[in-house]
């Protein structure tokens, strides 16, 4: 079976790229299709696989300001010819399920969410830009929204990966999607064995970008006086560290390797987590390596945590409704409330083996519907 893989590009290694990784375990001589393939930084990772990209690839420094092209996007996706294949499995989170798949083919899409920036969060996004941005917001972002929403009428099965973000597929597309919840590596996150002990420290650890709100971790630490260590790198680091500057309770390690992230989800109190993600790998991690969570109770972290078992979830955004969780998360603890047995048993219920014998189900059923049996 000739299978190909359309993701939206291929320019940092992250959640998103290890989900294609699986896929290509699972269809290993799939071909992909991506907007723009950044080769350095994608070092390691799919070396061996055959990529084609769109012709905004030979734009001059393409895979620094893909971002700003999305007017551009709709097309080159779109021109994509895909006539040669068995069957079409789209991972997107923005234009990569508008490829144009012959009806006789089954397409199959992952929807990591529909576009943030062109329907709910949109608003969001308009108040974060300069005025050069706006403008172009203003005036293209309608003619986005209209393709977004046709292109997802031509998919023959979606699937969500949560069942908050099916909501918002109903929502936005009229579409029905089926739930299968992101798989947790594993053999990247797991407990250490035997268990170590539980130290007076949390961990809070992401892309360090505006939505992710470290900002609330990293103030609450300060105004409780709690050890706190921030793993990631990104935008908003340089902001974090001087806001915590002089205060030796906050620890910054930067973007560091699976071996550090994962020693210190095994010997923390806890993880907080205050982003309002689509799904959320990270607080899946995290119970993997036997860590409760304190996570915001909005988005993908209500499915994937426990309140009062693997963890607690804080009602707003807010320094306050933190530190509020914080203490009760602290009373939980002290009383032997969360298990580390149990904690890593839920976390296994997101493993690779069920997100392989559900999806696999899922493209069969599609295969069923599209291809004619002689």
């Amino acid at each position: 079976m000739k299978v190909a893989i359309v993701h939206d590009w291929l320019t940092n290694y992250g959640g998103a790229e290890t989900f294609v990784e699986l896929w290509l375990r699972m269809y290993p001589q799939a071909d992909i299709y991506t907007l723009v393939y950044d080769k350095k930084k994608m070092k390691g990772h799919f070396e061996g696989s055959k990529i084609y990209t769109s012709k905004l690839q030979k734009i001059p420094g393409a895979t620094k300001i893909y971002t700003k092209l999305l007017s551009f996007m709709p097309k080159a996706f779109e021109s994509f010819d895909l006539t040669g294949y068995d069957l079409v499995l789209c991972s997107s989170s923005s234009c990569a399920k508008g490829v144009i798949v012959p009806p006789h083919i089954p397409q199959v899409a992952y929807i990591h969410t529909p576009m943030r920036y062109a329907w709910d969060l949109y608003f969001d996004y308009k108040k974060r830009s300069g005025k050069l941005t706006r403008f172009f917001m203003d005036k293209w972002m309608p003619k986005i929204r209209l393709w977004d929403y046709v292109s997802a009428q031509r998919i023959d099965t979606i699937v969500a990966n949560s069942a908050y973000i099916a909501r918002r597929i109903q929502k936005f597309w009229n579409r029905e999607a089926t739930v299968i919840y992101s798989p947790v590596n594993i053999k990247r996150f797991y407990a250490a064995e035997p268990p170590l002990p539980r130290e007076d420290f949390y961990v809070a650890f992401s892309r360090l970008v505006p939505y992710k709100r470290i900002d609330l971790a990293v103030q609450a630490a300060i105004n409780l006086g709690k050890k706190l260590v921030v793993i990631g790198g990104g935008s908003e680091e340089k902001k974090l560290r001087a806001m915590a500057a002089g205060h030796s309770n906050i620890t910054f390690l930067g973007r560091a390797s699976d071996e550090v992230l994962r020693n210190n989800l095994q010997r923390c109190k806890g993880m907080i987590f205050c982003a309002e993600e689509d799904f959320g790998l990270a607080p899946v991690e995290a119970q993997a390596c036997g860590a409760p969570v304190i996570a915001f109770g909005r988005g993908g972290a209500c499915e994937t945590v426990v309140d009062g078992k693997t963890g607690v979830f804080f009602a707003n955004q807010t320094v306050e409704s933190l530190e509020e969780a914080i203490g009760r998360f602290e009373e939980l603890h002290a009383a032997g409330k969360f298990n580390e047995a149990e904690i890593t048993a839920h976390a296994k219920t997101f493993s690779e083996e069920r997100f392989v014998s559900e999806f696999s189900k899922i493209v069969e059923e599609t295969k069923k519907k599209i291809v004619p049996k002689f």
